[in-house]
């Protein structure tokens, strides 16, 4: 397939943005069982913002990728069978979370909702930061299944794309409140660092299964099935066509097999290998952290960019030679 910059900017920021949040909840969830000190209320409400300003830049990329804009609401009218429909409906539902999540600690507005009988508090906020959890893992799991549901499209028609998402975005928003963390409040940078470790030793686990698993994928068509012509032996000579057209531009990317082969390591070293180093060494530092999580990202870009043109759509078995 074609992989077009807009969905890559689109997935891969709004994955940070969502990993950002998560990271700020797993926090404060720690912190109100006692496992971590409590931050202030800037500190969850500013990093809040920062979530919410990678969703908004996504949502932005997102627009490059409409044919007509201004029609971008009829997206949501098929939600009973489209998983675009449904990722459209929860972006803006996990938006609107992350801003109240954000509003109630900036104003210092959290009363109280109810008190266990362990003693503890919970508050609007806790709320809130639950169902942004919830709607966090939601627009995840829709993200995926836009590309895994596509049973003609093999590559990508597996429960690790959609793991795959979860993993990669909670590694890079959770590298990004490390970055964070040592900017507002230096001595929990470390907790954050210490998961984004974790969480990216687990992404470069699924996505060197993903691999695997591709790389042994056979094709179940052949030019014979293509054309419905059972000769054995056929050799295109031309497309087919005098020129390029919608299929010959949209179905394929047009890159090498070589290209291919090069991109692979370097996506797995961006993304995966040179911010585990980072994260091992930076010791709390705010400007290395903020290289690893620049590095990072930029290595996500480049593994999307992989993660699209290595579909292979059927057609291109008939679209594949210029004479």
């Amino acid at each position: 397939m074609k992989p077009a910059f807009s969905v890559i900017f689109l997935t891969t920021l709004i994955g940070a943005g969502q990993g950002l949040f998560l990271a700020l909840f797993t926090h404060q969830s720690y912190s109100l069982f006692g496992l971590l000190p409590m931050q202030s209320d800037a500190f969850y409400g500013y990093g809040s913002v920062l979530a919410l300003l990678f969703l908004i830049g996504g949502l932005i990329a997102s627009v490059f990728h409409l044919g007509r804009p201004e029609r971008a609401w009829r997206s949501a009218t098929q939600w009973r069978t489209s998983w675009l429909s449904r990722e459209v409906i929860a972006l803006p539902a996990f938006m609107g979370t992350t801003f109240m999540y954000a509003g109630v600690h900036l104003a210092g507005m959290r009363p109280e909702v109810i008190t266990l009988p362990s003693g503890l508090v919970i508050d609007i906020s806790v709320l809130i930061g639950t169902v942004g959890t919830l709607l966090a893992f939601v627009l995840f799991v829709c993200t995926g299944m836009i590309y895994a549901c596509l049973r003609f499209l093999r590559e990508w028609h597996s429960p690790l794309t959609v793991i795959n998402y979860i993993l990669m975005g909670g590694a890079s928003g959770f590298t990004l409140a490390a970055f964070y963390a040592a900017l507002a409040a230096p001595t929990q940078a470390g907790f954050f660092g210490g998961w984004a470790i974790i969480i990216t030793v687990l992404a470069l686990a699924g996505r060197i299964a993903s691999l695997v698993r591709n790389a042994r994928l056979r094709p179940t068509s052949t030019l014979q099935t293509a054309i419905g012509v059972k000769h054995p032996y056929i050799t295109q000579r031309t497309q087919g066509s005098m020129g390029g057209s919608f299929n010959t531009r949209e179905f394929f990317h047009g890159k090498t097999d070589a290209f291919l082969k090069q991109i692979k390591p370097t996506f797995l070293f961006l993304a995966f290998l040179l911010p585990l180093a980072l994260l091992s060494f930076s010791q709390n530092s705010a400007g290395l952290l903020g290289l690893t999580f620049v590095v990072q990202l930029a290595g996500l870009m480049v593994e999307r960019w992989f993660f699209f043109a290595q579909a292979n759509h059927p057609q291109n078995l008939y679209y594949q030679t210029i004479g």
